[in-house]
């Protein structure tokens, strides 16, 4: 049976809410509307971003709650336990975001005809993503 800490999984989930409002509001927002097509200053009616804000959440919570799942069966791993905490950090936040996103993002720009900005304003994100959840839930465990 794994073990997870689901009061890990709840702080890394509000740790992505935040850090994905910074990411694509103050920082990166304006750049990656305009490679949406979006014009601004432009607000999404209060339903629209109301719906937006929820399934962001329940994304960042299906991520950190798999996230948490794979890194409790990789610590079975003979060696995993004499590893360092920043080695298990880094390989399961950039092994995960490797195997997972850089494809999904990737594809962005090949299907969608979207730019190479866009695809490195998303890949980043999501990078920065697992990095925080993978921190939060190796401490946490």
């Amino acid at each position: 049976m794994l073990h997870v800490n689901y009061l890990a999984i709840v702080i890394a989930t509000v740790a992505n809410f935040f850090f994905g409002f910074l990411w694509y509001t103050p920082l990166f927002g304006k750049a990656w509307a305009k490679e949406l097509g979006i014009v601004m200053p432009g607000k999404p009616p209060a339903g629209a971003l109301a719906k937006g804000l929820i399934m962001n959440l329940i994304g960042n919570f299906l991520m950190a709650y798999v996230f948490a799942h794979n890194n409790a069966a990789w610590s079975f791993v003979p060696g995993m336990d004499q590893a360092s905490t920043g080695s298990i950090i880094m390989s399961s936040a950039i092994f995960t975001w490797l195997g997972f996103y850089v494809p999904t993002d990737l594809n962005t720009v090949a299907w969608e005809s979207r730019s190479w900005k866009f695809f490195a304003i998303n890949t980043f994100y999501h990078l920065g993503c697992v990095l925080i959840a993978a921190t939060i839930l190796t401490f946490m465990k």
